[in-house]
Order: structure tokens, then sequence, then C-alpha cells
């Protein structure tokens, strides 16, 4: 098997936590906003309890197939059509938490809000949160209300600043996995990876 194959199309980033063992084999993991499946190959392969979100039903099909087809034995109710901020999953359900380019589609810091506080309810204690998203490190763009902004090919997207996302890390009682790290796509966005690990107790 090549690397092609045990990992298809896995952003870079998640790739970095699973060499570095913050993400397990036979770990339980849910993807919020789980697209295509496109960082669950891996997963799948290596026995973990996979759970997965996203509103676009087709997507969920899609990765519920891609279970069936890697032999995991893993029920298709472990893949639901829904909202991040109300997912019918149980509290503390999950060893690891994804969350990949979602988070800068929130309406507004409300939803923002809703959407990461139910991130963190899933997750165990113990337990660690990849959030990559759209972020204003290292590059302006114009406002058009609150923390929405105009991304370079006109997308409205929710945008975090550096301290946004230490204060939040603050107010979770959260422990930063790893300082804060930026992608500058030319001219285009910048994508941050948030990575946070729940306390016990």
């Amino acid at each position: 098997m090549n690397l092609q194959e045990q990992f298809g199309q896995i952003d870079i980033y998640v790739f970095d936590q699973i060499l570095r063992g913050n993400i397990e084999p036979g770990c339980t993991v849910l993807d919020a906003g789980c697209g295509y499946g496109r960082n669950l190959v891996h997963l799948l392969r290596e026995g973990c309890q996979v759970f997965a979100l996203d509103q676009n039903p087709e997507a969920v099909d899609h990765v519920r197939q891609l279970s069936e087809s890697l032999e995991t034995g893993l029920p298709p109710e472990n893949f639901q059509v829904g909202e991040i901020e109300n997912m019918p999953f149980p509290d503390a359900a999950a060893d690891v938490v994804l969350c990949n380019s979602v988070l800068h589609f929130a309406r507004d810091d409300r939803h923002f809000r809703a959407m990461l506080a139910e991130l963190w309810r899933v997750l165990k204690p113990g337990g660690l949160l990849f959030c990559r998203l759209g972020s204003r490190i290292g590059m302006d763009f114009p406002r058009l209300r609150g923390n929405i902004y105009r991304i370079a090919d006109g997308s409205q997207w929710f945008l975090v600043t550096e301290q946004m996302l230490l204060d939040l890390t603050r107010e979770l009682n959260a422990v930063l996995v790893d300082p804060l790290k930026t992608t500058i796509v030319q001219d285009y966005r910048c994508m941050t990876t948030w990575v946070l690990r729940k306390r016990r107790g």
C-alpha cells in the first residue's frame, strides 16, 4: 500500500498530529464538518472508533461508504447529517475532535461560540481538539461587519486573531498543545491551526 492509499488526501497538519502521537490508533475520533472524509482514511484503517458529521448528506453518505469499503464494522449511525452547533453525539464522546476548515463559516460571534461550545462538549477530559480555521494573522481583509471579512475570492469568512484564540483558550481553561501556526496562501487567505487539550477534572 502506498502513502496515498494509506492516508488519502489528509490535511498535513492533521498528519503532523498523527506523527507526533497525539492521534493514536484505536482512539475515538469525531470529525465535525467531515466533508468527504479526507482526514478519516488513515484513522478508519487504524481501527479508530470514528464518528463524523456534516451538513451535506452526500458527503456523509460517502464517508459511510468509505467506512464500509474498509470493513471497519462501524455502525452507519456513527455518520450523521447535522450542524456543528447542535451535534447528535453525547457529552465527552471523543478522545479527539477534528474541525478542519469549518469555523470560518460562522455567521457571527454567537454562531462561532455555539459551534465551539459543542466541539468542547463532545470532547473527553484529557482529549485533543484540532481546529484549522481562517484568520487575520498575517494579512488584512475588508471588514463587512463584526468579525466577518471578505477574502480574496469574494467569500465572507469569520476571521479570528491571535488574541481571540488565546483568550478563548483561557476561557475554556484549556492547554495550548502547539503554538498557533498560520499559513498565508498568497494574496488569498490565512489559515491558522489551533490545537487544544481539555484539562482533566
